[in-house]
C-alpha cells in the first residue's frame, strides 16, 4: 500500500486472551511470510499489499489462522459478509442444492432463479420491478452503464453523456473505470469517453449547509454546460456511488435531492452504485433511501450473495427490458447455487431482523468513535459514515493536512491486537463488521481500536 509496507517477519507482542480475541504467537503468525512469499511468485501483484494475516477459517465475526489466533472481524471481508461468515442457513441451503445435483445451466431456467429473483424484488420494493444478475460488481455498473445510454436512445437524446462524481469508484472494467475518476487508474484503456462527465463531491469540509451543497452542484453543472452539452438533449443518466467508499463519505440530501430533480426534468435516470452500501449495511435496506430519493437503476452486489459471486441491476420494468431477448445476459449469472446464496441472505437479513439492528448497532459504533476523536482532537479530523459502515479520518498533528502514514501504523497494530480493520492506503480506516455482529464484541473492538491509536500516537511523539 502506498507509504508503508507491512513486515511479514514474525514480531513478538504481546498475548491477548478475551472472549472475542486470542493472540498467543508471534504476528504476523509464523509461516505466514512463507505462504505469501510463494503467492507472490505465482500471483499478480495487484492482488497484494493487505495486512499480512492468512485466513484458515471464519464464523460469525471472528476469524481464525492455522496456529488459533482470533480476530474481531471489522471488514467483513471488505463489506461481503453481511449475516456473518460460515452463516448455518447459507451453508444448509448450499449443501441443499449440491445434493440436488444442480449447479450450473446457463440461462437456462431453474426454480431457485424465479424464487430468489421474485424474492430480491420484492425486498427492494417499488420502484424496482426487475432485476438482470450477473456475477461481479464491476458487471453491474457497466450493465446499469448500458441500460441508461439504451434509454437514452430511447429519448431521442443527441449524445448518450452520463454524469459521474469525482472519486467515487464503480470497478475495474473499461466503462466503469470510465465512470470512475482516477485518471491515473484508466490511462490503460487509452482514451476518455468525451461523453462521461465528472463533477466535483461535496466533501464536508467544503459543504456548510444544505443550500451551500446545492450551489456547489450547480457549480459543477455549469463547468459542463459551458462546454457546450445540453442537460436535456446530451444526458442520459447520473451514476452516485451511495457513499464514496474510502472514507464512508455520504453526500448532504440537498446535493443528492438536487440532481433527482435534474434528472425528471431532463428526461435523464438517476442511479446508485450500492455495492458498499446495499443488504441492510447502513441500517437501511439500500444506502440511497437515506437521501430519501427514488432511482431509476440500483447496481447491488457484495453483501448480496455473502461471499458467493453474485451482483445485479435492478430497476424500472421498461428499462430492464430495454434490451432484446438474448442481448444481455452473462455466463454464470444466475446460477442455481448463486441464486440460492442470495436467498438464503435475504432470508438472514429478514429473520434476524438486520436492518434495524443495524441501525442500533451503528449508534454503538459511532458513540464509541466519537470518544476516540474526542480524545485525539488532533489526529483525528472526521469521524463518517451511517449504521455499520464507518470511516475514520486522521490529519497531522497541529494541521489539517491528510495524514496517510499514520492509519497505516495503527491498522498494523490492531492486527497485533486481535483487530482485522480495513487498510486504505490513504488517511483513514474504514470499519464494517458483520452485522450480525454482538454488542460486546463490537464495543471490544473499538476499545482495542482506540488502544492501537493511543500506542502509536504516543509512540509517535
Amino acid at each position: 500500500m502506498a507509504g508503508y509496507q507491512f513486515s511479514r517477519a514474525p514480531k513478538k507482542v504481546p498475548l491477548i486472551e478475551t472472549k472475542h480475541r486470542t493472540i498467543k504467537t508471534e504476528i504476523p503468525t509464523p509461516g505466514t511470510e512463507q505462504i505469501l512469499n510463494q503467492l507472490d511468485q505465482v500471483e499478480s501483484r495487484s492482488m497484494h499489499g493487505q495486512l499480512p494475516l492468512v485466513w484458515d477459517k471464519a464464523k460469525g465475526h471472528s476469524i481464525y489462522d492455522k496456529a488459533g489466533n482470533k480476530w474481531i472481524d471489522f471488514t467483513s471481508t471488505i463489506f461481503v459478509t453481511n449475516i456473518g461468515h460460515a452463516n448455518e442457513h447459507l451453508a444448509s441451503s448450499l449443501r441443499k442444492m449440491l445434493d440436488q445435483q444442480l449447479v450450473h445451466s446457463y440461462a437456462y431456467a431453474n426454480e431457485p432463479r424465479l424464487h430468489y429473483l421474485k424474492k430480491l424484488v420484492e425486498f427492494a420494493g417499488p420502484p424496482f420491478e426487475k432485476a438482470f444478475l450477473l456475477s461481479a460488481g464491476t458487471e453491474a455498473t457497466e450493465a446499469a452503464l448500458k441500460l441508461m445510454r439504451m434509454h437514452g436512445q430511447t429519448q431521442g437524446k443527441r449524445k448518450l453523456g452520463v454524469i459521474c462524481i469525482e472519486s467515487n469508484w464503480h470497478g475495474r472494467t473499461m466503462g466503469a473505470q470510465m465512470m470512475s475518476s482516477n485518471i491515473k487508474q484508466k490511462e490503460w484503456v487509452g482514451y476518455l469517453d468525451p461523453n462521461i462527465h465528472h463533477i466535483p463531491f461535496p466533501y464536508p469540509w467544503l459543504i456548510e449547509n444544505e443550500a451551500a451543497a446545492e450551489r456547489f452542484l450547480a457549480t459543477g453543472l455549469k463547468k459542463i454546460t459551458d462546454s457546450g452539452v445540453d442537460l436535456s438533449k446530451d444526458i442520459c443518466g447520473f451514476m452516485l456511488e451511495t457513499f464514496q467508499g474510502w472514507g464512508a463519505v455520504f453526500y448532504p440530501k440537498a446535493f443528492v435531492k438536487s440532481i433527482e430533480r435534474i434528472c425528471r426534468s431532463n428526461g435523464a435516470l438517476l442511479a446508485f452504485d450500492e455495492m458498499q452500501a446495499g443488504f441492510a449495511r447502513t441500517g437501511k435496506r439500500f444506502g440511497f433511501e437515506h437521501y430519501e430519493v427514488e432511482p431509476d437503476l440500483i447496481a447491488v452486489g457484495k453483501g448480496m450473495g455473502s461471499g458467493f459471486p453474485i451482483s445485479g441491476v435492478l430497476g424500472r420494468k421498461h428499462i430492464m427490458d430495454l434490451p432484446e431477448v438474448g442481448n444481455m445476459s452473462s455466463t454464470h449469472s444466475a446460477n442455481p447455487l448463486v441464486s440460492a446464496a442470495g436467498l438464503a441472505t435475504l432470508e438472514e437479513i429478514e429473520r434476524l431482523e438486520l436492518i434495524s439492528e443495524t441501525e442500533r448497532k451503528g449508534e454503538l459504533l459511532f458513540k464509541g468513535l466519537a470518544d476516540i476523536q474526542a480524545s485525539f482532537p488532533d489526529r483525528i479530523s472526521y469521524i463518517l459514515g451511517k449504521g455499520l459502515i464507518a470511516a475514520v479520518l486522521f490529519k497531522k498533528p497541529g494541521s489539517n493536512e491528510p495524514d496517510t502514514v499514520f492509519p497505516s501504523y495503527v491498522s498494523e497494530r490492531a492486527m497485533q491486537k486481535g483487530l482485522l480493520v480495513v487498510h486504505t492506503g490513504r488517511e483513514s480506516i474504514k470499519l464494517g463488521p458483520p452485522l450480525v455482529i454482538g454488542d460486546d464484541a463490537l464495543l471490544e473492538g473499538i476499545a482495542a481500536l482506540k488502544e492501537s491509536i493511543t500506542e502509536i500516537d504516543r509512540e509517535s511523539r
